[in-house]
This record gives structure tokens, C-alpha cells and sequence, in this order.
């Protein structure tokens, strides 16, 4: 099932071509996909109603979005890690690596894109305006127009586009596969949501319509498009993981999709990330409550400390690594105080400090939160 083909250009390489989109002949529904497809729906809803139960939904989504902005900048190469990005909002050390602001900028991506869906739809506009915010004074950019599709062409692989690997649409062809993607996120048809959101996110690599950070906004898009199909009510499903530990299949797929048509095998191995990833993701919602009505009880037993405690607790859950100066913020107090409370939470297990050996200059992690995010 060809999308399209590859032609010969004025300059003497060739590009893609793509036919119209969706192709017209539909995905042949075997057994195997039908299967695959009941699994994923089934993980979602199990996912959904796991979710339910947690103190507060936010405690998942802070961390998760973190998760996965590091996961997906790592997909394109960024060396740093969750725990990073974690220290850079905590903006208590200098010492990160430099690579750790394309996770800032995918996280401030992420929810500029989630904000703005509530107020217009999933559309170029939109794509736009997360485009920018991800690539707007971040390391990588080295291109004048964050925010704005390419007017040049652009290739994958190689040093030009005689040498490439693959070399995405010519501009007009480009802004009229754009009208037909936009189309495509609002069309009613009978096509599954799911199938729908595979197609998307490989017809816009596909596209790559952009200079740089294509493959990081292809896998936003994801998200944003299960939460305006209201298959997620919150946004707590993320792929980059699934991605990321199958990631040259996932560039393999990607390629067989607009190379050889191979949309099912593509198709199929999007439904198995969705169903792997939701499962783990309602694991990790258990393993949150858990956690918290462990970690309640402890702080029950702090005494008049407790109320304190407790709202430094919620605190951790957005941001787990801290130091006595950030806790004297969140509770309004002396650093004494402070220190006191810190000190408290770690002669209870709440707390754990990074380097025993310090007696300055302490950092404390919630441990036991971290691990579940990173295990």
C-alpha cells in the first residue's frame, strides 16, 4: 500500500512525494491487529480507572512528563536523564550537562501544547506555536524560525540530499500533505482512534516539515491527540519509553512506512507500545497510592510536626529532589526550622540525603518516588 513515491528533483536527488493522505485503500483489519487493538483499549481503560485512586493525578503527570521529555529528547541523541532535569528545576546546582535544556524545552512544549488544546484544536496553528516554545533559545537551535515550516529542503541522513537516507517533500508538496494531515485529525471516519494516531504521528515524520526537532514534535502530537479524542481525560500516556527501547525498529518502521507502505507493521507496532506502556503506567498509579498511604503514616506519627511535613510531602511529589532552603520555601520557614523538618522526614525513611558525608550544602531526595519513575 504505497503512500507515495520517491521523484526525481531539477537538483538531480529525489524526494517524496506523497499521495493523498489517508490512502483510500483502507488497513486491512486482520486478526492480529483486531487483537492487538483490544489489548491497547483494554490497558487504557485499566489505565483510567487506576488513576482514579491516586490523592492527586498531578503527583503522576509532573513526573511523567518529565519522564518523557527525557526519554523523547534521548530518542534524538541528548545525553541527560530524568534526575537531571529534575536538579535543573530544582535550580539548586550549576553542575548539569548542557544537553539537559532540551528537556527543559520539551517540558515547557508539552504543556504550552496541553494549555492551548483547551482553548483551540489540534491543528498547524498549534503545531506552530509548540514548535516554537520547543526550540526557542534551546541548545540545538540553530535555525532562525523556531515556530515556522520549513522553506528550504531538508533530507535524513547523509551530508545533502543526493546522499540521504530519505528526503522529506518538496515545500508545495509539503504544505499540501500539512492540509491533508489537519484534515485528517478532524475527519469522522470509521478508522479507530488508535490506528488514527499511528497514522498521524508517521505521516508527520514523514512530512517533517520542520528544520529541526521534527521527531520530538511527532511524539508530542501523540498525546495531544489522544487527549482531544478524550481517550485519555489526562494526559498520562507517553511512548518515548516504549520508543526508546525499541528504537531502531521504531526508525526502521518509520521508514518502511513511507518507503515500502508497510502501514500495518508500523500500525501494529504502535498498538503493542500503547498497550505495553499503559499497562506499566497503571503499575506505576499503584505503586504512587501505595507510596503515599505508607509515607502518611509515618508522617502521622511526626506529632505537631506533621502538618508540615505533610505539605512538604505533596511538594516532593513535584519535584523529589530538594534541599533545606527549597523546604523552608515551601512551608514558609526558618531554615532552622527547616533543617528540623528535613531531618525529621529522614529519621522516618521519608527522606534520604544524597551524600552522607556532607554537612553543607545537603541535597535530599524522596527516594522511594524516584525509583519508581526510574527502575
Amino acid at each position: 500500500m504505497l503512500i507515495g513515491k520517491s521523484v526525481l528533483q531539477p537538483h538531480g536527488y529525489k524526494a517524496f512525494i506523497p499521495e493523498k493522505f489517508p490512502p483510500q485503500e483502507l488497513i486491512p483489519m486482520d486478526a492480529e491487529l483486531v487483537k492487538l487493538l483490544s489489548d491497547a483499549d483494554l490497558s487504557l481503560g485499566k489505565l483510567d480507572g487506576s488513576t482514579q485512586w491516586l490523592p492527586d493525578i498531578d503527583f503522576f503527570i509532573f513526573m511523567y512528563v518529565r519522564k518523557e521529555a527525557a526519554l523523547s529528547s534521548q530518542i534524538e541523541g541528548t545525553g541527560a536523564t530524568l534526575v537531571d532535569a529534575i536538579k535543573a528545576d530544582a535550580q539548586f546546582t550549576k553542575k548539569l550537562p548542557k544537553d539537559v535544556d532540551d528537556i527543559l524545552h520539551y517540558i515547557k512544549a508539552m504543556n504550552t501544547g496541553l494549555q492551548r488544546l483547551e482553548t483551540i484544536p489540534l491543528s498547524l496553528r498549534l503545531i506552530c506555536e509548540v514548535h516554537k516554545e520547543l526550540l526557542t533559545g534551546a541548545r540545538s537551535d540553530h535555525f532562525p524560525a523556531p515556530g515556522e515550516f520549513r522553506t528550504t529542503q531538508n533530507w535524513i541522513g547523509g551530508n545533502s540530499p543526493a546522499t540521504a537516507k530519505f528526503v522529506p517533500p518538496p515545500i508545495h508538496e509539503m504544505k499540501m500533505s500539512l492540509g491533508d494531515l489537519e484534515n485528517f485529525l478532524h475527519s469522522d471516519d470509521d478508522l479507530p482512534s488508535l490506528v488514527k494516531t499511528a497514522l498521524m504521528h508517521a505521516q508527520f515524520e514523514t512530512i517533517h516539515p520542520f528544520l529541526d526537532g521534527n521527531g520530538r514534535t511527532g511524539r508530542l502530537l501523540i498525546t495531544f491527540y489522544l487527549c482531544q479524542k478524550g481517550i485519555l481525560e489526562r494526559p498520562v500516556l507517553y511512548l518515548s519509553e516504549y520508543f526508546k527501547r525499541n528504537r531502531d525498529i521504531y526508525f526502521e518502521l518509520l521508514h518502511s512506512y513511507h518507503q515500502e507502505g508497510d502501514i500495518s507493521r508500523w500500525v501494529k507496532f504502535f498498538l503493542q507500545g500503547v498497550n505495553e506502556v499503559a499497562r506499566d503506567a497503571a503499575d506505576t498509579s499503584r505503586k504512587i497510592t501505595e507510596l503515599h498511604k505508607k509515607n502518611m503514616i509515618k508522617i502521622q506519627s511526626l506529632g505537631r510536626s506533621s502538618e508540615k511535613a505533610m505539605n512538604i510531602l505533596m511538594e516532593l511529589y513535584k519535584l523529589p529532589i530538594v534541599n533545606v532552603k527549597k523546604v523552608g520555601e515551601w512551608v514558609k520557614a526558618s531554615r532552622m526550622t527547616a533543617n528540623t523538618l528535613v531531618n525529621k522526614l529522614v529519621d522516618v525513611g521519608v527522606l534520604h540525603q544524597q551524600d552522607e558525608s556532607k554537612e553543607y550544602g545537603r541535597v535530599f531526595e524522596y527516594r522511594e518516588f524516584l525509583r519508581i519513575f526510574i527502575s
